[in-house]
């Protein structure tokens, strides 16, 4: 299944590959009705004019010669596959209209917030990705030597109450007034060259000659007013275009990055004209304020004010007067651009004639597949392969049946990962593989919080417009993929530091033979160590198969469960996976003992267990307390680190159990009770079966011991079942109290006791308790370590039936 990889060429110390790693092609052998179920949605998107194709900026690497998307260019601007310096280039490229699913994908949120069933981290990012922005279109006139040809500037603010303390405009470094203006200067060309480099975070900017923007309340305030002046306008990286209007409106004192840009570049102190609503509150004077709250004596006719009385009788003032604004609604999602320019990935199912235009396949024809191509079309300077395979690109049109050419852009992957969870069910019958959806619990890394999930959301919501996927009711219920969704923590590795230098160290830099710390070879000091995320770079990386070799994997499972919760970051630290093979070997201990007490070739029935005496009756509460608790974890609150807490108690009580009552016959076998025998056989038994799950491979081993001689009515554990509980719980907990024990009047600890008989009462009932209260190892703990002996006490007072003690020693 997979094929081979060829290293093509060396560029420094990048490597190129041009053979591919599981080609779709392979795949469409292991599932060809996958791909071709892609390819469906694809026209079916098309049909409803939600595919479409348009030229749009991209990301171009000049050495794959592929489109790149952003997660895909490093801080500096380069590739993460070549290494090339990413340009921006204006492509033909087929989209999907997601942004017609924005208010959707946006008030969906709250239904999957519910509960807690998405993280709340997961949801903030998808609504941060979605954008909404709530604001008004404010219209800036232009003037100046160029005033005939230059457009007014539409800025996009959602801060209308501020438009009094505007100082400059800024344009982002493509908005077309810029373009114009580069046309004809060396020094703005040179200056957007080095602000591309410098990235968005930089605050330089380029003052626009002869060009004077005018503030639109010039025409409802007196004519003495600031906004009579012109406004100076700059172009400033920190503009982005894909946003808003590509403009925005500089207001120094309320807002943070127009204050620092303001700093670098304007000149004069900034103009105050909003002022916090509480008097108290000192006016912040060496940097924005940038709440809401009153506007002052400089926003003239409006002064006094709030933030929220002032946005809303601007606008409409403008709106009245000059037509200069206008309320809108903006958004930060843009159409989900699919083309990719590469070999890998499912074809796009459309030719295009010269006579017709774009054609789709036709339905029967699907799926296109990918041609099988030599060696030497993967070779040479990048771009996609599917250009030169003539045989695969020259096809028939299918509406007109003249000559065509096969689109050669192949959809990005996330097309396929976006509904893939669907073709699960269609595995089965279509019409009763609907019934499985929407997935009950979707496991996956934080690292897809946003693009993976927010596609997978949109296409469950058009999907379910359609005959491949019809949830009941649609219309009166929330459509989404995924009802619960746990992001996992991530696993950290162990980094170590120079200290001096700063350096990452490599391994073989350390000496960690020591057993107390690592000390780095050339100056014997001690490394700074920390966690972070696992990285050839830092050299802090875990093999798998190493670590298998030399634990199992069984005890690598239940290491990683139980390091940390599901959510959680991991801190991978090997030496801690000592008490997880302890753990384990208690069970094998307690299995092999719990094996031996074989009376009978018959396992014994639950009936067998004498639940009235104490100790068996404990063990059982604690068997059935572990069950409820294990599978509400699995259940519900996946807090499998918890569950693994569990077994562990429950493994240190058989123990105890086991080492309490364990005798020897005349022959030196050990041996119990036939009911204890029983009550230990079954408890082993729901041990076993609850460690299942986790330790897969370790649980069948001592399954077939504990059946060794013996009959099972399974052969395996899985077969067995997981265990439920037996209605015992309830009955067993009346039989028990909390003890609550004080010294000299203040609590030590709390333990559990069994519940006093009947009719006991004074010196009885004191001894009764005192033997039980103080027979745990909390309460040894306790005692010794604070030097106290219950026989010192002065007094003893039981009181509550045995539910409170006092130990009273002389001071």
């Amino acid at each position: 299944m997979w094929s081979s990889t060829r290293q093509v060429r060396v560029d420094g110390a990048l490597l190129k590959w041009r053979r591919l790693m599981f080609t779709i092609q392979e795949l469409m052998t292991c599932d060809p009705d996958f791909y071709k179920d892609t390819q469906r949605i694809f026209l079916l998107l098309y049909q409803r004019g939600l595919a479409y194709q348009a030229e749009a900026e991209v990301n171009w690497d000049p050495v794959d010669k592929t489109v790149l998307a952003n997660e895909q260019v490093d801080a500096s601007g380069h590739s993460w596959r070549s290494g090339a310096k990413v340009e921006k280039r204006q492509l033909r490229q087929w989209f999907f209209k997601i942004t017609d699913y924005k208010h959707d994908l946006l008030n969906d949120l709250a239904a999957l917030e519910r509960d807690g069933a998405w993280p709340n981290r997961v949801t903030s990012m998808q609504k941060n990705w979605l954008g909404k922005s709530e604001g008004a279109n404010i219209t800036f006139k232009v003037e100046g030597v160029q005033e005939n040809t230059i457009e007014p500037i539409t800025v996009f603010t959602t801060r209308p109450d501020t438009l009094f303390g505007v100082q400059y405009l800024a344009l982002s470094l493509d908005h077309p007034i810029v373009m114009q203006q580069a046309s004809t200067s060396t020094n703005l060309r040179a200056f957007l060259e080095s602000a591309r480099a410098a990235g968005p975070d930089s605050k330089t900017g380029y003052l626009l000659p002869d060009i004077g923007a005018y503030n639109p309340l010039r025409y409802v305030t007196a004519g003495s007013s600031p906004t009579n002046k012109p406004l100076p306008v700059y172009v400033a990286p920190y503009v982005l275009s894909e946003y808003g209007t590509g403009a925005v409106m500089g207001v120094p004192a309320h807002d943070a990055r127009d204050y620092e840009f303001w700093k670098q570049n304007g000149t004069g102190s900034v103009l105050k004209v909003i002022e916090p609503l509480a008097k108290s509150k000192d006016f912040p004077e060496d940097q924005a304020f940038t709440g809401l709250g009153r506007l002052t004596k400089a926003s003239e006719e409006f002064a006094g004010m709030t933030s929220e009385q002032a946005q809303a009788a601007m606008v409409e003032t403008l709106a009245g007067v000059t037509g200069q604004a206008e309320k809108v609604e903006r958004w930060r999602l843009r159409d989900w651009l699919v083309s990719r320019q590469r070999f890998w990935g499912t074809p796009i199912p459309i030719v295009h004639c010269t006579s017709c235009g774009a054609v789709p396949v036709r339905g029967e024809d699907l799926p296109v597949k990918l041609p099988v191509l030599e060696d030497a079309q993967f070779t040479g300077r990048g771009g996609n392969p599917l250009e030169t395979a003539t045989d695969w690109l020259n096809t028939t049109c299918p509406k007109c049946s003249g000559p065509a050419k096969r689109e050669t852009d192949t959809m990005d992957t996330f097309v396929d990962s976006s509904w893939y969870y669907l073709r699960f069910a269609h595995s089965v019958e279509r019409q009763e593989g609907q019934s499985f959806m929407p997935v009950d619990v979707y496991v996956g890394g934080v690292e897809h919080a946003i693009l993976h999930l927010l596609y997978a959301r949109f296409m469950a919501k058009f999907l379910s417009t359609t005959s491949m996927w019809s949830p009941s009711a649609a219309k009166e219920t929330t459509v989404e993929p995924f009802s619960k969704l746990i992001a996992q923590g991530m696993v950290h590795g162990r980094t170590l530091t120079d200290p001096d230098t700063k350096r990452i160290l490599k391994p073989d830099e350390v000496d960690v033979s020591s057993s107390t710390e690592p000390k780095i070879k050339l100056s014997g000091k001690a490394p700074v160590i920390s966690f972070e995320k696992m990285s050839k770079s830092k050299f802090n990386g875990v093999d798998p198969a190493e670590c298998l070799r030399k634990y199992g994997a069984d005890v690598t499972r239940a290491h990683l469960l139980f390091s940390a919760p599901v959510r959680d970051v991991l801190d991978w630290d090997e030496e801690k996976i000592s008490g997880m093979q302890r753990w384990i070997a208690r069970v094998w201990q307690v299995v092999h003992t719990v094996a031996s007490y074989n009376t009978t070739s018959e396992s014994p029935g639950a009936a067998s267990m004498d639940l009235t005496n104490d100790v068996e009756g404990e063990l059982w509460k604690t068997v059935q307390s572990t069950i409820k608790s294990v599978d509400h974890s699995f259940s519900h609150t996946y807090s499998l680190n918890t569950i693994i807490s569990a077994l562990m108690q429950l493994t240190n009580h058989l123990t105890k159990v086991i080492s309490s009552t364990n005798t020897k016959d005349e022959t030196g076998i050990p041996s119990v009770s036939p009911s204890m025998a029983a009550t230990l056989y079954h408890s082993c038994s729901a041990l076993l079966r609850l460690m299942a799950p986790i330790t897969s491979s370790f649980t069948e081993e001592c399954w077939a011991i504990l059946h060794a001689h013996r009959s099972a009515s399974a052969k395996y554990a899985f077969q067995a079942g997981f265990p439920t509980l037996d209605g015992s719980l309830e009955k067993l907990r009346s039989r028990s109290q909390p003890c609550a024990v004080q010294v000299n009047g203040k609590l030590k600890f709390v333990t559990e006791i069994a519940v006093p008989p009947e009719g006991l009462v004074g010196r009885q009932l004191q001894e009764w308790v005192l033997e039980r209260a103080f027979d745990s190892d909390v309460a040894r703990d306790v005692m010794e370590r604070q030097g106290w002996d219950v026989s010192g006490a002065k007094k003893i007072v039981v009181v509550r039936g045995g539910k409170t003690v006092n130990l009273v020693f002389a001071k």
